[in-house]
């Protein structure tokens, strides 16, 4: 083993063997077509049938997983977001559906319609788009267990984003550092994309290729908007496919809000001089490190997000930014200190008002989740967009 993965858990052979069977078909599709560019190599690892790292039966969330979300941590910050969209869909009226991107474990779903069903909120309808059909089971066994039968009734799950135009409320936590990211740099001032090779002996490797004109238009775009070339060796991500994957996702939302929660930087921030490798990381059980070709299929790849370039994504299908603001502001904004009052007053026990108390810290504190994470709400065909005072007061948009 690379002597800088021996800090990293020991695969076991069922898990190796998973890897293995990826593995054999990256190097099958490499050989007959030639290097794979990162993105697609991404894609292929995080969401092939049977072998990605999603669509494989696999645990992912919580303590056994690789990670933990903030709905994982408990159901404060679902109660959160609920405050902050059920007045969208109280003004909407009876038509209004809930969509949410990925649902992972079930857990936010779960705690959001509860929270929104006891506020007279629900949704016509919970839309689920869930690709992974594993995940898909997931959530339907929990959520048929943990809802009352009419209130179950209204979830749904979608292989595919609307078509037939519709009103209500898209959330999307921790999805859009999901999505394939390109890797480019640059040489002699020209434009590189990072592809994934072969070696001699068949092993993995990136190099570098001249770019195509989308990916290069794509970054001078971000050298015009931040006023400066990249130098030479520099590194980094890009999402040339963004404006188009936001039409996909939103484009028949005709009147609502979409809420993005992720960890990311606005553009200037992202784009730091120093920041020379871009912000690409993996993930295996609670341990994050930095390359990606070790054991595909076995670890999630995340790259953070460009707001900015969320918020101009949003701006071309039609939306303005309602709000952009820290996580931890967010929520509190959202009424963070009354959801963990009510918990807290009718907790059963000592354990469980200290996890409560967790929960605030790992949302709230700039070392943890607070900082690292943003919120972006768009909105789109509202004559007035009905979020918490204290969270507009909040609001850094300017920074955008």
């Amino acid at each position: 083993m690379n002597p800088s993965f021996s800090r990293l858990p020991e695969p076991g052979a069922d898990e190796r063997a998973h890897s293995d069977r990826l593995l054999t078909h990256l190097r099958e599709t490499i050989a007959a077509h030639g290097p794979m560019p990162f993105s697609q190599y991404m894609e292929r690892c995080l969401y092939a049938p049977g072998l990605g790292y999603y669509s494989a039966g696999a645990t992912k969330f919580g303590e056994s997983g690789d990670f933990i979300t903030a709905p994982e941590l408990g159901d404060l910050f679902a109660r959160c977001v609920a405050r902050t969209l059920g007045p969208v869909l109280d003004m909407l009226g009876d038509q209004a559906d809930f969509l949410e991107l990925g649902s992972g474990s079930g857990a936010f779903a779960e705690a959001v319609l509860l929270a929104l069903d006891a506020e007279g909120q629900a949704p016509r309808r919970y839309l689920i788009l869930e690709p992974s059909a594993d995940l898909r089971e997931r959530q339907r066994t929990r959520l048929a267990q943990a809802l009352a039968p009419a209130l179950f009734a209204r979830v749904q799950w979608l292989d595919r984003p609307p078509e037939d135009a519709w009103q209500g409320v898209l959330f999307a936590n921790e999805v859009i550092d999901a999505l394939p990211t390109t890797r480019f740099t640059l040489r002699g001032g020209e434009v590189y994309e990072e592809y994934v090779a072969l070696d001699g002996e068949g092993r993995l490797m990136r190099v570098d290729r001249p770019a195509d004109m989308l990916v290069s238009g794509a970054v001078r775009h971000l050298e015009r908007d931040l006023d400066a070339a990249f130098p030479d060796g520099y590194r980094s991500e890009v999402l040339p496919q963004l404006p188009y994957w936001m039409q996909a996702i939103a484009g028949s939302l005709s009147a609502g809000v979409m809420l993005f929660i992720d960890y990311g930087y606005v553009r200037r921030e992202y784009y730091q001089p120093d920041r020379n490798d871009g912000t690409l990381m993996a993930h295996y059980r609670h341990h994050a490190h930095a390359d990606p070709l070790y054991l595909p299929g076995l670890n999630d790849l995340t790259a953070s997000v460009d707001f900015t370039a969320l918020a101009e994504a949003g701006n071309q299908a039609g939306f303005g930014v309602a709000a952009y603001l820290p996580q931890a502001h967010f929520l509190i904004g959202a009424g963070l200190q009354q959801a963990f009052e009510d918990a807290y007053a009718t907790a059963p026990d000592e354990a469980a008002r200290y996890r409560l108390a967790q929960q605030v810290k790992k949302l709230t504190l700039p070392d943890q989740m607070g900082e690292r994470f943003q919120a972006m709400v768009l909105a789109r065909g509202l004559d007035m967009v009905p979020l918490p005072a204290d969270l507009l007061e909040s609001d850094q948009g300017d920074r955008l």
